[in-house]
């Protein structure tokens, strides 16, 4: 199960969620506002070693082949 940062589109919260699916709808711990995933944190390997230069945005990267 992977760990994601998230963002409050209502308050703006930044917190972490282990979710069972990237596709998971995620609310906010501080209002149960929508939040959607933060990219703009690194990304780091299952080895905890940092990837070269992703940014975690498979949609929009392009850089990787996933």
């Amino acid at each position: 199960m992977p760990l994601f940062e998230y963002k409050c589109k209502n308050c703006g919260k930044i917190f972490e969620e282990l979710v069972k699916s990237c596709e998971d709808k995620v609310c906010c711990p501080h209002c149960a506002g929508e939040a959607e995933r933060n990219y703009s944190g690194r990304i780091y390997t299952a080895t905890g070693k940092q990837t070269g230069g992703c940014s975690g945005n498979c949609s929009t990267c392009k850089g990787c082949g996933k």
